[in-house]
């Protein structure tokens, strides 16, 4: 490798399957390997989980006899992802956590620091591949497409991508779990983490009122009626099906949902009838873009993760027309673009 020289790599290890089969896969590989569990901030009210999973790290990284680090990033994770979530919710919008995560914490902090300890690359386990043309480097779809990451990971530039490696991109979930049974690795069959990135399975309303004073407000159908009440806008997200109360009931009523915000008066707005369609024309703030876009191109595009992908035609960086599909889109989330297989950028809707 490299004319005999190792490249030396530090892993991003949380204690979960898919991180320590990259580290596993990439000492197969020949590199030097480093395992480093990030440790971020938890807050006090919730059961603290990290200690468990830098355990189950250690074990995998004393199995592989590589070298284990802990770094503090308690900090730069208050700063960048908690108190960012809190604001963007106190605004009326509903903010994508994980995706400042991979900005801020995994492929900012993380990343300065390893290239600093004189790392060539960072890896982590996140279902999504690179790929390199004349223009750059690119994320790619993940071979397994119902555990596809591109979405998380859009803000990562082309100068990012060059210093990171995804081992297990181009493999299965069922594949993963395979590799870490065959070689031996204690955490082979420990469950998925589902919750809010790092921070674990704590629902994100009970961690937003410890922040957000919960204030009572009305709940008004399309014609503006008042019909139920909520303890406050600021927790709910376009879509949102539950949390609020429906007192005036029919027995035509179906299963209500928000369509609207209004954060003056307190109020959000639902509708039991079809979910509210894509705007025509959708604006986007705070853009990145690994090709550039061009005013009538057109590009499939996802407004939330795992939603189908919807067509939308260009009319410049900030702005996209919707042309088939329903995006679902909610100021706050990410619109991400995609030419066939690979992802191309996005930014955070308005």
């Amino acid at each position: 490798m490299n004319n005999g020289i190792r490249k030396k790599v530090y892993v991003g290890m949380s204690g979960g399957v898919d991180s320590s089969v990259s580290a596993a896969l990439l000492k197969e590989q020949g590199y030097d390997v480093t395992g480093v569990f990030i440790k971020v901030w938890q807050p006090d009210f919730i059961e603290c989980t990290w200690k468990e999973d830098r355990l189950d790290a250690m074990r995998v990284a004393g199995m592989l006899e590589i070298p284990f680090i802990t770094l503090d990033l308690e900090k730069e994770y208050k700063n960048g992802v908690i108190d960012y979530m809190i604001s963007e919710y106190k605004a009326g919008r509903t903010p994508n956590p994980d995706v400042m995560c991979n900005k801020q914490v995994k492929f900012g902090a993380f990343l300065d620091w390893a290239k600093a300890e004189g790392a060539d690359y960072i890896a982590t386990g996140h279902y999504s591949q690179i790929v390199q043309d004349e223009s750059g480097m690119h994320l790619a779809k993940s071979a397994d497409g119902n555990k596809d990451q591109t979405y998380f990971l859009w803000t990562l530039t082309s100068e990012v991508l060059k210093n990171v490696l995804f081992p297990v991109g181009g493999m299965t979930k069922e594949e993963v779990r395979a590799y870490a049974e065959k070689v031996n690795l204690s955490v082979s069959k420990k469950k998925d983490s589902q919750g809010l990135c790092f921070v674990g399975n704590i629902d994100l309303k009970t961690l937003l009122k410890n922040y957000i004073e919960e204030k009572k407000g009305d709940v008004k159908n399309e014609e503006g009626e008042i019909i139920g009440h909520h303890n406050g806008a600021i927790f709910y997200t376009i879509g949102e099906r539950h949390g609020f109360t429906i007192t005036k009931k029919t027995t035509e009523d179906k299963p209500y949902f928000v369509i609207g915000k209004d954060m003056a008066t307190n109020s959000i707005i639902v509708s039991s009838g079809k979910r509210i369609k894509s705007e025509n024309i959708i604006y986007v703030e705070d853009v990145h873009f690994t090709k550039s876009v061009k005013k009538g191109e057109v590009y499939e595009a996802r407004a939330r993760y795992r939603a189908p992908l919807a067509k939308v035609e260009v009319i410049n960086k900030n702005t996209f027309k919707v042309l088939d599909g329903d995006l679902g889109e909610t100021p706050g989330q990410s619109l991400v673009l995609y030419k066939e297989s690979i992802c191309i950028g996005g930014g955070i809707i308005k």
